[in-house]
């Protein structure tokens, strides 16, 4: 696996912080931390933007996906909103969390407190081609929880195999 170079700066309000990081040798994301001055404390139900203290410059081609951490998410209810959140590759302003506590109890950031993930990963453009019909496939226009158990399922299979004429 070879890394991507990914230009950072340090904001004036998060040049103190650690730079994010990878856990272990395998971890597809590196944490990001809270770059705010007091504590702030999230109601149950609320939602705020949490800064990184961070700005990026990530390398045509790449994306950062700003994703929940787990243990956070388990423990404490709160979770990032717009999971994943996308950071594209021509975004030059501040990384910023969108947390909310879907917990039952107030949950306070502190400085330095891990609140999210990011993973880098490629990502490219697609291009529309319109057309009057659609190749056809074995799950059809099933969707929805058409893949899981149960009658539903068989009935999906048998309407997409009529279809395309099986």
């Amino acid at each position: 696996m070879n890394p991507v170079t990914i230009a950072v700066k340090r904001l004036p309000h998060g040049a103190d912080l650690d730079l994010p990081a990878y856990a272990t040798a395998q971890s597809a994301g590196m944490d990001l931390m809270a770059a705010v001055a007091d504590d702030v404390t999230l109601a149950p139900g609320e939602r705020k933007l949490i800064p990184s203290g961070l700005a990026i410059a990530l390398p045509a081609g790449f994306e950062a996906q700003v994703r929940p951490r787990s243990g956070l998410a388990l423990k404490n209810g709160v979770t990032v909103l717009n999971s994943p959140g996308t950071v594209d590759a021509d975004y030059r302003g501040e990384v910023g969390v969108i947390l909310i506590n879907l917990g039952q109890e107030p949950y306070v950031i502190s400085r330095g407190s891990r609140i999210a993930q990011m993973v880098i990963a490629p990502c490219m453009q697609g291009s529309w081609q319109v057309s009057e019909d659609l190749e056809a496939s074995a799950r059809g226009t099933g969707g929805f929880g058409s893949t899981g158990t149960g009658p539903q399922v068989a009935e999906v299979a048998q309407a997409s195999a009529q279809a395309s004429g099986g």
